[in-house]
């Protein structure tokens, strides 16, 4: 298992960062990378390293990490939308995006404080002769600054998403009600080169791709601003997305300290948006995190909660305050028929509800499992003493990585390879798994 492991991050390694696939997915993305850190470091700290740096290096001015850093040597036309769609060091000047590379202008989960303080502590005595930490540590504080100022849209303390790509579930059932709104861009105005390596029935569909790219060339012609106020947009409150930057900022602290610098208000930081978590999203008489809806069209929905179980309301199970009664409940939620957590018929959590009238086993994230999410879920069993159910779910993953070659994702009843294979960050995070628990 290590060794197959290992061998797909050398395959997809460029010299300076990791692809996720060499045919799907050819360039640098950003919470890939992340994750692919926390595995990397077990097989090379010093590459580990450089994954976050390459990252961090195309951060823009205002502070964003983009969700994709494009790799110039590789053709235009191998993923869509590429760097002529998105014209970041154009439409992204205002907003300080690089002028020497390109990328999107988007973001994506903030895991990356937690990945750099796991990568520091692989080897500390490396991690300090380059000075890693105290080199990322400003900017990933700017890039929590940023989630944390520029978009507080709802005013209630927690970062939105403008686009269903920068949660990375992309086309989750959460998303179906406020991307309703949203006129897709015509067929003819993009291709898909997804379909080029993927199955039509495991990938988004045209129209809902109509409508990413609908909000992304908007979101582009807006220069990149985030606008507090646009009816009928997208903006979404997401509960792994916050969840990631509270555990983050959890991450922050630590660096803090190593590096000798205050830590008192990023403590309190974590502990204000933890509560503002529950409080915002939290569903006492469901036993759930939802998303929230922050621009539907009548005050009387602006501001709802959207009903629908994804696996991004079990998330906040890594959240080390997160309140006992809250706790109890997520995790009864998570052994419902809803998620099978811990049952025979499913061994690995699906990304959405599987009694819902939207769960479907093979397309994307409307039901297959995923290993970033179960290795998620399995670190928050084990934070909150789930020892027994934590052991279990980190057998499935690796059975299962092994049996599929590392797939993108898998269908949470047969545990059938879905997607690419060699997938990075099914890789990395097996190895991960391999290492943490033996």
């Amino acid at each position: 298992m290590r060794e197959r492991a290992a061998a797909v991050l050398e395959a997809n390694w460029t010299g300076t960062s990791t692809v996720p696939s060499r045919t799907l997915y050819p360039h640098q993305w950003s919470w890939d990378s992340a994750f692919i850190a926390v595995g990397l470091r077990h097989v090379s700290p010093l590459r580990a390293q450089l994954e976050l740096e390459t990252l961090l290096a195309a951060q823009w001015g205002d502070g964003r990490v983009p969700h994709i850093v494009f790799n110039s040597s590789v053709p235009c036309d191998a993923y869509f939308p590429g760097p002529d769609f998105w014209r970041s060091t154009t439409a992204g000047r205002a907003a300080g995006a690089p002028r020497t590379v390109q990328t999107s202008g988007i973001v994506q989960p903030p895991v990356h404080a937690l990945a750099a303080w796991l990568v520091h502590g692989a080897d500390p005595a490396l991690s300090r002769s380059r000075s890693f930490l105290s080199r990322v540590y400003p900017r990933l504080a700017a890039w929590h600054r940023y989630l944390l100022h520029r978009r507080d849209l709802g005013g209630g303390g927690l970062a939105a998403v403008v686009h269903p790509w920068e949660q990375g579930m992309d086309n989750s059932p959460c998303w179906d009600a406020p991307l309703s709104r949203i006129a897709p861009a015509p067929a003819s105005a993009f291709r898909r080169a997804d379909l080029d390596h993927g199955a039509p029935d495991d990938r988004p569909t045209h129209l809902d791709y109509g409508r990413y790219v609908r909000l992304a060339t908007d979101y582009r012609d807006a220069l990149y601003e985030d606008q507090a106020d646009v009816p009928n947009g997208f903006a979404v409150e997401d509960p792994s997305f916050n969840a990631l930057l509270i555990t983050s900022e959890h991450a922050l602290a630590r660096i803090a300290v190593e590096l000798g610098a205050p830590t008192t208000a990023r403590h309190a930081r974590a502990e204000r948006l933890t509560a503002a978590l529950v409080e915002r999203l939290w569903d006492p008489a469901t036993g759930m995190f939802f998303c929230r809806d922050l621009r539907a069209p009548t005050p009387e929905e602006t501001g709802a909660l959207i009903p629908e179980y994804g696996v991004t309301g079990l998330i906040p199970l890594i959240l080390p305050t997160l309140p006992r009664h809250v706790t109890t409940a997520l995790l009864s939620t998570a052994r419902s028929p809803r998620f099978g957590l811990g049952t025979p018929t499913v061994r690995l959590v699906p990304s959405h509800d599987l009694t819902g009238p939207s769960f479907d086993p093979h397309r994307y994230w409307r039901g297959p499992a995923w290993f970033n999410t179960n290795w998620l879920v399995e670190r928050g069993l084990r934070l909150h003493g789930e020892r027994a159910e934590a052991d279990r779910l980190r057998t499935a993953m690796l059975d299962t990585a092994l049996d599929t070659d590392f797939a993108e994702y898998v269908d949470p009843y047969t545990l059938h390879g879905r997607g690419a294979r060699d997938f990075s960050w099914s890789a990395a995070l097996s190895l991960d798994l391999l290492h943490a628990r033996t």
